[in-house]
């Protein structure tokens, strides 16, 4: 469990998030959504320590983000920010392998790579495991990056908008297999998204933020309402049923 008590954040003069108050429960996928600027990243980057909060304060279980050591915040919680860094001729398999860092400190085993090769096949990385990271295209190396972060194999996995980069079909893809994985494996997955749709297909629960605060917070079938999207983003929607999920659209 993830509990954030009265959680502030300031970004030099600008105040980002406002005495937030939430708890995240284990399991499955829950899904950060709002406007552009509502904080949503900011909040994740504060959850992975990243970001020190003016007043507030994080738990990850037992674990305070903000003062244990960089390995013990590795080994619990995983961090794919929007932009991560390439280094340049690094090949897929050796990208994904630096997700098992924080747990053998430059001594790998078996183990280890056992865990790799299952990340990699996990994100049908298999077929480009020996092509250099920089000759991908942006949703193939966007996949790797995710496999890099899931074989750190923490407890909790937070990406930032992992979409970004990604067309329909593979993006529905990675939906389905954090889904799926999510519940294989056991892991809590927190996504911030800006595809309402993802978020209702997937999601457990949902996260809505307005203007730094928590706006609601709920399972997704009950936070997808028309009254409660439409307060958040200040625009009109109807929620459909299709297929026995909902759909949004605006008016």
């Amino acid at each position: 469990m993830i509990r954030i008590s009265t959680l502030s954040y300031r970004a030099g003069q600008s105040e980002i998030l406002h005495d937030i108050n939430l708890t995240l429960e284990e399991g499955g996928i829950t899904a950060l959504i709002g406007p552009n600027g509502a904080g949503k990243s900011s909040l994740l980057h504060c959850i992975a320590g990243l970001n020190t909060p003016s007043s507030g304060q994080v738990r990850i279980g037992d674990l305070d983000p903000f003062t244990a050591s960089g390995p013990d915040r590795a080994r619990c919680v995983a961090l794919l920010q929007q932009t991560p860094s390439v280094v340049s001729r690094l090949q897929v398999r050796d990208l994904v392998a630096f997700g098992r860092w924080p747990h053998h400190q430059g001594r790998r085993t078996p183990e280890d790579s056992r865990i790799v090769a299952e990340a990699i096949t996990a994100f049908a990385l298999d077929d480009l495991a020996d092509r250099s990271v920089e000759t991908l295209s942006g949703g193939q190396r966007q996949r790797a990056f995710i496999a890099m972060t899931w074989a750190q194999n923490t407890p909790w996995l937070l990406l930032d908008e992992p979409l970004n980069a990604l067309d329909p079909r593979h993006a529905r893809d990675l939906m389905h297999r954090l889904h799926r994985l999510s519940r294989a494996e056991g892991r809590s997955v927190v996504i911030v998204l800006h595809d309402i749709n993802a978020a209702a297909g997937w999601a457990d629960r949902i996260v809505a933020m307005k203007g730094g605060r928590v706006a609601a917070h709920d399972t997704s079938a009950a936070l997808l309402t028309p009254e409660t999207l439409g307060e958040v983003f200040d625009t009109p929607f109807d929620v459909l049923v299709h297929q026995g999920r909902p759909v949004v659209v605006t008016r």
